[in-house]
């Protein structure tokens, strides 16, 4: 259950790290959803590390907003697609992975 809540908060963080990208005065219901998002994450990121080994939370938090963050620029945005962004992507990937087998 708890890593549910964890894949939760890493879509939170990927989603609160996009809407930073459309914050601001202009913006305000983009900047409350952005602040909401980032509550969230941390919120559910607190709760699960009362469950699950810190630095594995920690770590899977982290790489899911990575990772969802450059997949919705590229998607998104238009961001460039490059071997050495694909490589470091994998290596995100292989990071998590790895820590969470520890």
């Amino acid at each position: 259950m708890y890593w549910i809540v964890l894949v939760v908060a890493g879509l939170l963080e990927t989603a609160w790290a996009f809407g930073l990208k459309h914050s601001g005065p202009a913006h305000p219901w983009i900047t409350f959803g952005t602040l909401v998002a980032i509550v969230g994450s941390m919120a559910l990121l607190a709760l699960v590390m009362q469950h699950l080994p810190t630095s594995t939370a920690y770590v899977v938090w982290v790489g899911i907003g990575a990772v969802g963050t450059v997949i919705l620029g590229v998607t998104v945005l238009g961001e460039p697609v490059t071997a050495l962004r694909i490589g470091s992507v994998l290596a995100i990937l292989g990071g998590v992975f790895g820590l969470t087998r520890v």
